[in-house]
């Protein structure tokens, strides 16, 4: 793993300027190497900084080295086998027939085989309907997305589906209640009753939506759609229970925000979680003609649903035989729901032709997820190319080196620029880290649109942004730090009231000194700092 890192900087970041020596002071600011002496560290992430790191205003940087498959912990594995060729089981490679069927029976057959890969020859495969994986250890594996490619040819949606789908399921057991406040960056939690959870099980940790807490948030009125509900915040492992009354129980992975009591704060064991499935090496499409791509909204080509451990790599968009106007997508991309740990990385998605309004052109897309590892991807010609997306529960995520372009929100009297980022309902302590940008990202109150959105994020770093514009103007706070030709508004008197109860400012640093800050990756220096330990 750690070789694997320092290849990936060593290729990432040729053109950075080298600095040899280490900064031996703890203030982040002024030189770090006197052969270099504009390179600098953030005052936030010192030479000696640790996860408990927090300046004298209260302001610090959580350890986002938690994201991707199993943590960071483990590289991908490259599975071997057993094989379940999908040509050997009547799959057409010439994209004439219907292969659906045959694809889905040799899925069915590696899940009773308990696992496997389902190699798809170098080929054109149509499906007219939709696909399922719902068994661990199954990966959908090509001979490159340049020679395997897949398109489904369905054009009446419906909405809110997905065509290939890898689900699990959400089994629910006894809400378990904290015996007190859970704190931010907190790995243990205090349980009334641990009744019989143990380690190693998978739980789900939240609160409800209070009116209370709404208005302590300033959202009183706008965040209806979750009030006085039970939404789960966080999606961890057990690591160990101490029982007692109190119960002490230490979670995999730190807390990105507290819970309270008086909230009802608590958790749930889950199962039925898919694990170590994934999809490489294939391309993919489900453009249709463009009247039909825009009478659906959110047909999405790939969802992983309650899958932890997972990936999709080296996953690429293409223009179907059946597209109109060039289109690579209907409407949304990959969608990550309600799942943990998955790491998305060398993919590129393009082209979708419904970019309306309705959650349409969302290319890579985060929904109620945790610790997703979106990394050297590139999203062009959606409307939000990245995007995290309704309601709460999304923390944790990283977004590495992804290159953005061309995005573009179109409406029914005009389009404008369309950027990548928050939409909803306080996406907590995210990070945005050496992003490329040829259109924006956004983190702001959005108010009442989109059913209420409300402020989109909290604690999120944008680390070493470069081109484009960006509008931060997070809850309590946000961090901007280093850019590179960005347009960076943080003004709290902005004009489109999306700074309204975001005070104070987000904390600023190395506006267009991006070039020399270092780290240059928050991410993967965290991630070796945490491995070492």
């Amino acid at each position: 793993m750690r070789r694997f890192l320092s290849l990936a900087l060593a290729i990432a970041l040729p053109t950075l300027p080298a600095c040899g020596g280490r900064h031996a002071g703890s203030d982040g600011g002024g030189d770090i190497d006197p052969d270099c002496p504009q390179c600098f560290r953030s005052a936030l992430y010192p030479e000696n900084w640790d996860p408990n790191f927090t300046d004298a205003e209260g302001r610090f940087l959580h350890d986002f080295s938690y994201a991707g498959y199993r943590a960071g912990e483990a590289d991908i594995p490259d599975v071997t086998g057993p094989i379940f060729d999908v040509a050997a089981a009547g799959a057409d490679p010439t994209g004439a027939a219907d292969s659906t069927s045959a694809i889905q029976a040799a899925i069915d057959e590696a899940a009773r085989a308990g696992g496997g890969v389902v190699f798809f020859p170098a080929g054109l495969y149509r499906c007219d309907s939709p696909l399922m994986v719902s068994a661990s250890r199954i990966v959908l594996r090509g001979e490159g997305a340049g020679r395997s490619r897949m398109f489904f040819a369905r054009d009446q949606g419906p909405s809110y589906s997905s065509q290939l789908r890898f689900a699990g399921v959400e089994d629910a057991g006894s809400m378990l209640l904290l015996a007190r406040d859970a704190e931010s960056r907190a790995f243990e939690i205090w349980l009334a009753d641990a009744a019989d959870l143990s380690p190693g099980d998978e739980v789900d940790l939240g609160q409800v939506v209070s009116e209370a807490w709404i208005a302590e948030h300033g959202m009183t009125g706008t965040w209806t759609v979750s009030a006085n509900q039970w939404r789960p915040f966080f999606r961890r492992t057990v690591v160990s229970v101490e029982p007692g009354s109190p119960a002490r129980v230490r979670l995999d992975a730190p807390l990105r925000h507290p819970l309270l009591v008086r909230d009802g704060a608590g958790l749930q064991r889950i199962r039925g979680w898919l694990s170590e499935v994934g999809i490489e090496d294939l391309a993919f499409s489900n453009a249709v003609s463009n009247e039909a791509a825009r009478a659906y909204d959110q047909v999405h080509i790939i969802e992983f649903y309650r899958v932890k451990d997972g990936w999709i790599r080296r996953v690429h968009s293409f223009e179907s035989p059946l597209a109109e106007g060039g289109g690579h997508v209907q409407s949304g991309g990959f969608l990550l729901h309600r799942s943990r740990r998955v790491t998305v990385r060398d993919c590129t998605l393009e082209r979708a032709q419904n970019r309306l309004s309705g959650g349409n052109g969302y290319l890579f897309e985060i929904r109620q997820s945790n610790e997703i590892l979106i990394a050297d991807s590139a999203g062009i010609a959606g409307r939000h190319n990245f995007i995290q997306n309704w309601d709460f529960g999304t923390s944790g995520c990283v977004f590495l080196r992804v290159q953005s372009r061309e995005g573009l929100a179109v409406g029914s009297f005009g389009s404008m620029m369309g950027f990548s980022e928050f939409h909803h309902s306080l996406a907590m302590a995210n990070l945005i880290d050496s992003a490329v940008t040829g259109d924006g990202w956004g983190a702001v109150n959005r108010g009442l649109e989109s059913s209420g959105a409300g402020h989109t994020a909290t604690e999120t770093v944008f680390w070493n942004l470069q081109g484009g514009s960006l509008r931060s103007m997070q809850y309590r706070w946000g961090y901007v730090i280093g850019t590179r030709g960005v347009e960076v508004v943080t003004d709290l008197s902005d004009i489109f009231g999306q700074a309204q109860g975001t005070e104070p400012e987000d904390y600023r640093e190395g506006i267009n000194q991006g070039e020399w800050l270092r780290p240059a990756s928050l991410y993967e220096d965290q991630l070796v700092r945490r491995l070492e330990r």
